[in-house]
């Protein structure tokens, strides 16, 4: 199956002006019979659930070939440019058809044409539509929701479209945290199939829920990812993100099967079996966190297994991750990386991700839309500004969620993509509003350590170390003992620590160095106590 064919097809049910095009066109561009050009313009007139089936047998394929993409060399014939060289006949029928398809770019790869290179008033009449009907249900079916709306005296008949998105209530993770573990359900708890969720504090976690629509959209979301950086049915996509309740895993696992790629769903650890699988199996695209993706590189290198495998792409998400070590992955690996950015609160993995160009992720404009505020004052800022991210899901069945203070800092960018995908990008996170560090993909407020110190009966006179050695985030906890416990021998400080490397791990599910120093040993401050030092160059 063509890609010129797929996507022209796929493009032309949606959106095409078909009387602008002339047969010969469409024949010379998807090298089919004029009668089946016939056949396709009966085909148009079909309801519009029906067209993608009709087109499938009109081309002969399935219907997910619609979304296969392979390009297709076209015969030369003796026709001239301005600069003299020869160009294959089909090239100029394939213009002609680029022009009248919505700005479709015939060399880059997309899972939803249609939808990743709509237009910027059809993408903002879906967002309007879709606002509207969900905070008329968000209103209706959860009183949290309607109380929080009540007190700004905001009622459904007040949101029109995206212009009246403004009026609304801000959403923040303490207010998840309040209305654990079902306060903000939109659904019967029977209509949901999937819950994920984050890293608690003093034992309360923020929870999400998911109807099967809701993990259908999600892993729709994924497979433009993953197709976005040249995933098709032809790969071998392996998923070393954590599975389980960190969205990473299953986030990537379905998009993966969406495509129709191969898929490994390895989990993250056990380095010598992801390249045992990477070499034995040929993958091509790599799924973790880009530090990972940096150690996977480095053991590699140093085992010889280089000239063995076949990555061509990474999808690197769940951590703040420089440009330097992009270009150090790619280098060391042979690929192209990709980044990929989501939070569990709003549906994981894929909210938006990078193009072939890498010059910001796409924000699946369908399903979220975005807003930058002052962190501090709650002011919308205009496009180009740097500002608090907020996002507002408009699709979501279970657990939708209004202007969510995502409190990563960074910039929207609606300048044309060289991509053809007409959706806004954003930057990588430039930083976070609030305390809340990303170690290794988990997200660690220094509360959570500090109620795990307390109540095992330490002082509250602790430092958090952050850094990052051998591309591997590492966290390090100085705990200020008491003068008891300092007279203890060696041996009872030795279960000390062990004790907390314990208690650290439940709370925050990933490994913490745990130091224990004398009393009154660590600096003290006369104004804001310094909790946190990170060392690591992430912005």
């Amino acid at each position: 199956m063509a890609y010129e064919k797929a996507i022209f097809a796929k493009n032309l049910t949606y959106q095409m002006d078909i009387s602008k095009v002339t047969a010969r066109d469409i024949c010379d561009a998807l090298n089919v019979s004029r009668a089946t050009v016939s056949d396709w313009r009966n085909a148009k007139k079909t309801p519009r659930m029906d067209k993608i089936e009709k087109l499938a047998a009109l081309f002969g394929c399935r219907k997910s070939d619609l979304i296969e993409q392979r390009t297709e060399t076209g015969k030369t014939v003796q026709q001239k440019t301005e600069t003299g060289k020869t160009i294959p006949e089909k090239t100029e029928s394939k213009r002609k058809l680029h022009k009248y398809a919505g700005g479709i770019d015939m060399t880059e790869r997309y899972y939803q044409p249609e939808i990743e290179c709509a237009s910027r008033e059809q993408i903002r009449a879906w967002q309007s539509e879709r606002l509207v009907q969900t905070v008329r249900r968000a209103y209706d079916n959860v009183p949290y929701y309607r109380n929080v709306m009540q007190k700004k005296g905001v009622t459904p008949d007040d949101i029109k479209s995206v212009d009246d998105l403004h009026k609304l209530p801000f959403l923040s993770k303490a207010d998840l945290r309040d209305s654990y573990p079902y306060g903000l359900l939109a659904v019967p708890l029977s209509d949901c199939v999937r819950i994920h969720s984050t890293s608690g504090t003093t034992g309360r976690r923020v929870m999400a829920f998911y109807t099967q629509h809701d993990v259908d959209l999600w892993e729709e979301c994924c497979a433009r990812a993953i197709t976005a950086a040249g995933g098709t049915k032809d790969d071998v996509v392996q998923v070393s993100y954590g599975y389980g309740l960190f969205t990473g895993g299953l986030g990537l696992h379905g998009g993966s099967h969406r495509v129709g790629s191969l898929t490994l769903p390895m989990s993250s650890g056990n380095t010598e079996r992801q390249i045992q699988f990477m070499c034995d199996l040929g993958t091509t695209i790599l799924c973790c966190t880009p530090s990972y993706a940096a150690y996977l590189a480095e053991t590699i290198i140093e085992t010889g297994a280089r000239s063995r495998i076949k990555l061509k792409a990474g999808i690197f998400g769940a951590e703040a991750w420089s440009e330097e070590m992009r270009q150090d992955i790619q280098n060391k690996l042979g690929i192209k990386a990709y980044d990929i950015y989501g939070l569990t609160e709003i549906s994981g993995p894929g909210v938006s991700f990078e193009c072939s160009a890498q010059t910001g992720m796409h924000i699946n404009e369908d399903h979220f839309i975005a807003e930058i505020i002052d962190p501090n004052t709650g002011e919308v800022l205009p496009d180009g500004e740097k500002g608090e991210l907020v996002f507002t899901s408009i699709t979501k069945q279970a657990f939708p969620l209004l202007r969510y203070r995502t409190r990563d800092i960074c910039v929207l960018n609606r300048e044309p993509c060289p991509c053809g995908r007409t959706h806004v990008k954003m930057c990588k996170p430039m930083g976070r509003s609030d305390d809340m560090l990303i170690i290794r993909g988990v997200n660690v407020f220094p509360s959570q350590i500090e109620a795990v110190l307390l109540s095992k009966g330490y002082p509250a006179n602790y430092q958090i170390l952050v850094s990052r050695e051998n591309n591997s985030d590492r966290l390090e906890v100085q705990v200020e003992m008491t003068p008891e416990m300092f007279s203890d021998a060696l041996s009872q400080m030795s279960a000390r620590e062990r004790e907390l490397v314990d208690a650290l791990k439940s709370m925050l599910g990933i490994y913490a160095v745990v130091k224990l120093v004398a009393p009154k040993s660590l600096a003290r401050s006369e104004g804001k106590a310094v909790r946190v030092i990170d060392t690591r160059k992430l912005y």
